[in-house]
């Protein structure tokens, strides 16, 4: 059994007047929720052996504020541009290349390739309350975790997993929760 866990790269700057997508920054309160949700994963005692990652700004920034205060220092973030807005069977492609020693990956990157991941990961039997919650939005900085029926990356594919674990930021601050209008 492999183990994968998910981030999605907290809340971006749209006033940030920058010329590419890709080097948005994250805002302020997007700050707060990676550093909610690092503080989570230590809580958890998340260790994870491999990071793959997009290298895009606003994932950089928030695994600059995760990584360390999960605890996760010493796991150096493997940068892998094919996440960058990547679609559910890119991410497959990209887990498949992981190293086959790693027990425990955690994947961080962009919606809608890291939601449409979880679900075709995870069977829709109609008894997961947390696959539920994701089909609805799996919102900036949210962390899921997913076990892998397979004993090897290769093997990653569509309905293996079994989703154990959702966190989003507002589960843990309800200031970080949606925005009122």
């Amino acid at each position: 059994m492999k183990t994968l866990s998910l981030l999605r790269h907290a809340k971006s700057g749209w006033d940030d007047p920058v010329a590419r997508d890709f080097d948005r920054p994250l805002n302020e309160r997007g700050r707060r929720a990676a550093e909610a949700i690092g503080v989570h994963a230590r809580r958890l005692g998340l260790a994870v052996d491999a990071i793959v990652a997009s290298p895009a700004v606003r994932v950089v920034e928030t695994l600059d504020v995760f990584i360390p205060v999960a605890g996760l220092d010493d796991v150096e973030p493997h940068w892998d541009r094919r996440i960058y807005l990547a679609s559910s069977v890119t991410l497959i492609d990209c887990l498949r290349d992981c190293p086959v020693e790693a027990q425990h990956v955690l994947m961080a990157g962009h919606n809608p390739g890291l939601e449409d991941l979880i679900l075709d990961l995870v069977p829709d039997n109609g008894t997961s309350p947390l696959r539920d919650e994701v089909e609805i939005k799996f919102p900036t900085a949210a962390l899921a975790t997913i076990e892998l029926d397979i004993d090897d990356w290769s093997s990653v594919d569509s309905r293996c997993g079994r989703l154990v674990h959702l966190c989003r930021p507002r589960d843990l601050d309800p200031a970080l929760g949606p925005e009122e209008d």
